[in-house]
């Protein structure tokens, strides 16, 4: 049945050459292959990235504190980018499962696969790239706290998340101008990258990758230095009282997002990496994946796709409405002003100014 290639095999300058969809894969059919992975793991994540999205927004209008409303900005982006992401990819591999149609009929120009496989880079190289901001922002913000004169307004906010968005699709068109091709991948139902030796090929399944990996260490690196600081603030005697329970919350949310797509997306992208550099020596340029690497690909973009469908919840339970329940000792404490509502009122500006500057 799922032949949609069968007649393009070996053509390497169209999309459905990268592998022979009546190579031996019955077998696995029913298991990696089944429809129900993509029809459910789309639902799924199509329901908590719309969820989340209401409780930012929500969120949003009750905030006057122009860090956490940058903050939330980024969120917004992040729940933004996986929500269009699963909508556009699932549109077409849902219907292919249950329709099972013939790509080189249905696209014979390789326009809906190229989209497809714009659609598969472009949304996936954005969370890394907004969970590196993110992160470089929050690194800032708590090291370097004098260094900006304001924090970030939400317009400004908005334009990085929007240079994010530019610099991801000039990533994603590369192929369509050349570098590279996106070529139909096991088993059949969407489109992706092309792990085949060629130069354009290789050098565009690099930069991918690699970039991808540079986005989640830095990542790491800035998270790892803001948790840090986040911990000797809090253990400096002079600082106890300062408020510091929204940095805590934006942290946490920040460790989960970037714990989540370490676990998603490193081993597909070493995977590519790994792949690419293995093929080079070849001599003979084969212009078909092996029935092995067909399957680990479809394996780890599955788990890819969990890093959509988990985002949005680490927003929605790592709340510091939620954390408080967790950890009583996260609850802010009453201040004196707070106790005394009928304290004269210069007694009450006083005391106010006091607590600022302390």
């Amino acid at each position: 049945m799922e032949t949609p290639n069968s007649s393009a095999v070996g053509q390497p300058d169209t999309c459905f050459g990268a592998f022979n969809a009546s190579g031996g894969h019955n077998n696995t059919q029913n298991s990696i292959t089944s429809p129900w992975f993509s029809t459910a793991f789309g639902l799924i994540g199509l329901c908590s990235n719309l969820f989340a999205l209401c409780v930012l927004l929500s969120s949003s209008r009750k905030l006057s504190s122009r860090t956490r409303s940058s903050f939330l900005v980024f969120l917004c982006g992040l729940v933004i980018t996986d929500f269009t992401g699963l909508l556009l990819t699932a549109s077409v591999i849902i219907p292919y499962h249950f329709i099972k149609f013939t790509w080189a009929k249905v696209d014979p120009s390789c326009h809906l696969c190229n989209f497809l496989g714009f659609s598969m880079v472009f949304f996936g190289q954005c969370p890394l790239l907004l969970g590196a901001t993110m992160a470089g922002e929050r690194f800032f913000g708590i090291n370097h706290p004098f260094s900006r004169s304001t924090s970030i307004s939400k317009r400004r906010a908005w334009s990085i998340v929007g240079l994010v968005w530019g610099f991801s699709c000039l990533l994603g068109l590369l192929p369509v101008l050349g570098l590279g091709r996106y070529t139909l991948q096991y088993p059949g139902s969407w489109c992706f990258l092309t792990l085949l030796p060629d130069t354009g090929n290789v050098i565009f399944c690099l930069l991918f990758a690699l970039l991808g990996i540079f986005s989640v260490l830095l990542s790491f690196i800035f998270n790892t230095v803001s948790v840090v600081t986040l911990c000797r603030v809090y253990h400096d005697r002079e600082s106890v009282q300062r408020r510091r329970d929204s940095e805590v919350e934006m942290m946490v949310q920040l460790v989960g997002i970037m714990f989540i797509a370490t676990i998603c997306w490193l081993p597909l992208l070493i995977f590519i990496v790994q792949t690419v550099l293995q093929q080079l020596p070849a001599s003979d340029q084969s212009q078909m994946l092996l029935p092995e690497t067909q399957k680990m690909l479809l394996i780890y973009i599955r788990m890819v796709t969990w890093n959509q469908i988990l985002d949005p919840w680490v927003y929605i339970l790592f709340r510091r409405a939620v954390l408080q329940r967790i950890s009583p000792s996260l609850r802010p404490r009453p201040s004196i002003v707070s106790l005394y509502p009928v304290l004269n009122p210069s007694l009450h500006r006083k005391l106010t100014a006091d607590s600022v500057l302390q």
